[in-house]
């Protein structure tokens, strides 16, 4: 050996040099990662286990005005898996169908459907303690994630104002969907350590906190809304209707304190969901008012000085032909004065005071108390209807104009219309938020004119005739108009069996507070007018509602209020 190296010295030497300089490499290289560029390692180590995993952020709470609870976010968990890991493992999808609540042949196909992808949902919504009870399982490649679920103490009461979210918890109808943004809240972050398998095997740290969404709070009062829903649903039923609407309005601060419809649904199990019991009616259906527009063309009658409320218009013989149409009353009431109009909701007499003062002074009171305008409330899919566009008005469409046909308007924009008439002529902006501080409102009909007009409306109701006799409050002084109007055939012109009914008030009389709007749609029972089958719905909600907010009654014993039923076919064909 040593003859060898002696012999060689120079293959030792450079056996020697490479083996020292392939530990230096090593070295260096160690060096090189673990001091100088650890920040490889570092990044490389943590794209095979660091997770960011989201924080879902807790959807702000909807309340009514007296901070009642209309939706609710609860912590719910959500089971997914990844079906590479659980394809490995088929005898135990029997026990995970059962854990989950699924058939396990249809559970079999869905995950031989994804097998070679990492991700599928296996069942969404579970409470904290049913997905606890799956995870116990330990089966291969099951994991959990917390999210939160939407629930409507209210249930179908409040379906069509509150509306509901997705899935996904995001907005999709009503209010949930017009404040998205505010109730949704910003989600956070955390960092977590996970295994080859992509379990959590180490919390690191909260990168972002999150964020919950704000409250907010309705202008409506739950207790109105259930008193509403429930007249509302009776009536419907009483009647064989196709729908209802009602819409409660605050005079005097523009706030929504009630808004229902029926058919209607219920938010918290929407399987068996028809479209159609979907549809905010009071927004989004917009239709001909008929006869409850008529205090709106006295009154502009009024604002021309042409007319007192003792001017006298005859209405003998209970029709007038303009041009080629036939306009006709249903009670022939001879000569009447304006209050007389109202109560036998002459469509003669109304037709010839518009076509005395002309158009214009109708069209802008109806404009002004916003009738086919925007209502500024910006709910999802709110429909504004419209006042019709004439190049030249003939005759015939100021008359029937005046008197509730031509137009479209939904309920809401006919109860905010009352609303301006019941607060002395001030039009105030609507809401559907609870109104902190009253906003300013815009004077569009002379004080003194908005009072003559209720006070008219107060003898369709109160005196004998005047087709309002069934909304009669007692203890209230209540203004009113009922309406009637043939529905649309989808062939063009009117039915001659379809109706709407309405009706239209403010209480009470002497310093109103509540303006409120019934609408029929469709009775089947024979009865279709308004005082018959609206004033009944409008006079049980308004005296209950009246009470609950401890409204003081302005009609004292010592003025007897009468209470006498109207007779079918007594008063006008409002």
């Amino acid at each position: 050996m040593k003859l060898e190296g002696a012999l060689h010295p120079w293959r030792f030497r450079l056996m020697l040099g490479l083996l020292m300089l392939l530990i230096a490499v090593i070295a260096w290289r160690i060096v090189d990662l673990q001091v100088l560029n650890q920040g490889f390692l570092k990044v490389q180590g943590d794209a095979r286990s660091v997770r960011h995993i989201p924080i879902p952020a807790h959807r702000g709470l909807v309340t009514d005005r007296n901070g009642e609870p209309l939706a609710v976010s609860t912590p719910v968990t959500t089971v997914w898996a990844n079906p590479s890991e659980l394809v490995a493992v088929p005898n135990r999808w029997v026990d995970l169908a059962a854990a989950i609540g699924q058939d396990a042949k249809v559970l079999a196909q869905r995950i031989n459907e994804v097998k070679t992808r990492e991700f599928m949902y296996l069942v969404r919504g579970l409470t904290p303690e049913q997905g606890q009870r799956v995870l116990d399982l330990k089966i291969p490649g099951v994991y959990a994630q917390e999210e939160f679920r939407r629930f409507y103490p209210a249930g179908e009461v409040a379906a069509h104002l509150v509306g509901f979210t997705d899935i996904d918890d995001r907005g999709r109808e009503g209010m949930e969907l017009a404040y998205d943004e505010w109730l949704a809240g910003v989600p956070g972050r955390r960092q977590v350590l996970k295994d080859r398998r992509g379990r959590v095997i180490q919390d690191v740290q909260v990168l972002r906190n999150a964020k919950p969404g704000k409250a907010l709070a309705l202008s409506i009062d739950l207790r109105l809304q259930y008193l509403a829903h429930r007249e509302l649903r009776n009536a419907m039923l009483e009647n064989k209707a196709k729908a209802a609407t009602l819409v409660m309005i605050d005079v005097k601060t523009g706030e929504i304190l009630a808004m229902a419809n029926q058919p209607t649904y219920n938010p918290n199990n929407r399987r068996n969901l028809h479209p159609a019991a979907m549809r905010n009616r009071a927004m989004i259906d917009v239709f001909e008012p008929g006869s409850t527009v008529k205090p709106f063309s006295i009154t502009a009658a009024l604002g021309t000085g042409r007319y007192t409320p003792s001017s006298v218009v005859d209405t003998s013989p209970g029709w007038i032909h303009i041009g080629r149409y036939t306009i006709r009353d249903v009670s022939r009431g001879g000569l009447l004065d304006l209050t007389g109009i109202l109560k036998k909701s002459s469509n003669v007499g109304v037709s010839k005071i518009a076509l005395n003062i002309g158009v214009e002074p109708i069209y802008s009171i109806m404009q002004k108390v916003g009738l086919g305008q925007d209502t500024g409330l910006g709910f999802p899919g709110e429909r504004i209807g419209g006042l019709p566009i004439h190049r030249k008005w003939r005759d015939p469409e100021i008359a029937s104009f005046a008197y509730g046909y031509g137009l479209s308007v939904t309920a809401v924009q006919l109860a905010h219309a009352y609303a301006v008439l019941g607060n002395g002529g001030k039009n105030v902006p609507l809401s559907l938020q609870r109104l902190e501080k009253p906003r300013e409102g815009e004077q569009v009909i002379d004080p003194k004119i908005a009072d003559t007009v209720l006070h008219m409306l107060r003898a369709v109701v109160e005196e004998d005739g005047g087709g309002g006799a069934r909304a009669r409050i007692p203890g209230y002084h209540v203004a009113g108009k009922s309406g009637t109007a043939k529905k649309i055939s989808g062939t063009g012109g009117y039915t001659q069996s379809a109706y709407r009914a309405f009706f239209a008030g403010v209480a009470p009389v002497t310093n109103p507070r509540l303006a409120m709007v019934v609408m029929i749609d469709e009775p089947a029972t024979g009865h279709y007018y308004g005082g018959l089958v609206a004033a009944p719905v409008f006079g049980k909600v308004m005296a209950r509602a009246l009470r609950l907010m401890n409204v003081a009654p302005d009609d004292l014993p010592s003025a007897p209020v009468r209470t006498a039923e109207a007779k079918p076919g007594s008063g006008g064909r409002g």
